[in-house]
């Protein structure tokens, strides 16, 4: 299944901004006296949608698709995030889609330009009859561009994955995994466009995965956003009977604080 928006790894004059203000308050004058580096107080960052469809008459159709993103900066150094998610769809009244999705990342030096990344995530999918997929993975990334209102950053991580599918035999590869992903806000930051990307080709056979996703959302209140989102996924090896590719068109709501 695609992966949810992750949530910038910072904005601009983040910790330039809160040294300056910390050392004004504690020597409450412009002297030359430099006071002691206070560290930033750490940071909780969290964003919800709730999307989906609903159909009737000739084809009964229902989706409910749910997605976070959460950030907790430990430090100038340091953020834990994690990007859960949950799609639940019936086709004509039988189950069609249960997605699982879970992850748990570690961010090193995620203020800089080029930063470093590891983490774990487990996945179920009863739309490709995966009983269970772990994955390990370890990497850096680069910010090709780090604006107020325009960001865009490539990840490559190498990644041990582990997949036990329910018919076809249990796979153990490693795979390259290149994420782009970008963010553009317009007036006003009333507007917001996202876009991700993930290519991830195992090594040393043919097996790809890819899956993409763009979303446009306009604010509703200073919290909340409609936001509509085209999302597709592809994998090369699926079980008997299943497509490699899966198309989903949502609508529906997003709840976001920083």
């Amino acid at each position: 299944m695609e992966q949810p928006d992750p949530l910038r790894p910072s904005t601009p004059d983040s910790i330039s901004t809160s040294k300056t203000d910390s050392s004004k308050a504690i020597t409450g004058r412009k002297d030359t006296a430099k006071a002691a580096p206070v560290p930033p107080t750490p940071l909780f960052r969290y964003r919800f949608a709730a999307d989906g469809t609903i159909t009737s008459g000739n084809v009964e159709r229902a989706l409910l698709q749910l997605a976070s993103s959460v950030d907790y900066q430990l430090s100038n150094y340091f953020k834990l995030s994690s990007n859960p998610s949950f799609v639940y769809g019936k086709q004509n009244g039988l189950l069609a889609e249960r997605e699982w999705f879970g992850d748990l990342r570690t961010t090193y030096r995620h203020e800089k330009r080029l930063y470093y990344l590891a983490f774990g995530s487990y996945e179920r999918s009863n739309l490709r009859q995966i009983n269970h997929r772990w994955t390990v993975a370890s990497g850096a990334g680069f910010k090709v561009l780090n604006q107020k209102r325009a960001y865009i950053s490539i990840t490559d991580v190498l990644m041990q994955e582990y997949t036990d599918f329910l018919e076809l035999n249990d796979i153990n590869i490693f795979r390259n995994s290149l994420r782009l992903y970008g963010e553009y806000t317009f007036d006003h930051d009333r507007w917001t466009v996202t876009h991700t990307t993930f290519y991830q080709p195992a090594l040393g056979q043919y097996n790809i995965r890819w899956n993409a996703s763009a979303s446009v959302q306009v604010k509703l209140t200073a919290t909340t956003s409609l936001r509509t989102t085209l999302a597709n996924a592809y994998e090369s090896l699926v079980v008997p009977g299943r497509q490699n590719n899966d198309l989903r068109f949502t609508v529906g709501l997003v709840y976001e604080k920083k």
